[in-house]
């Protein structure tokens, strides 16, 4: 997979996270890593900082559920708004973590 095609792939599964659930950065690598040879969960955050803004960014967080830094009040308005859980200021992964074979 050529670093474009990895973008895309990034980006396709972000737009596949339904409302009121999230993914961590590391998850989304994870997901994509068999097919793609990568598993950074930098890169994805890379990606979605620079890619991201046609996509439900605010679904990806990090692994402790915290919010897209310097995005967090606009993330959180859209994840309440979604009905997506959550806890002190991130999202309760533990209830709200999606996996893309959930939605096969």
């Amino acid at each position: 997979m050529t670093p474009d095609e990895y973008v895309e792939a990034v980006l396709a599964l972000v737009e596949r996270i339904p409302p009121g659930r999230a993914m961590s950065y590391g998850a989304v690598a994870d997901a994509l890593a068999e097919r793609s040879g990568r598993a950074s969960a930098r890169l994805v955050g890379s990606i979605m900082a620079r890619h991201g803004g046609g996509v439900p960014w605010h679904r990806v967080v990090n692994a402790a559920g915290r919010l897209p830094p310097g995005h967090e009040l606009q993330a959180r308005a859209r994840l309440r708004a979604e009905g997506c859980p959550l806890r002190g200021d991130g999202v309760d992964l533990a209830v709200a973590a999606w996996s893309p074979e959930e939605g096969m």
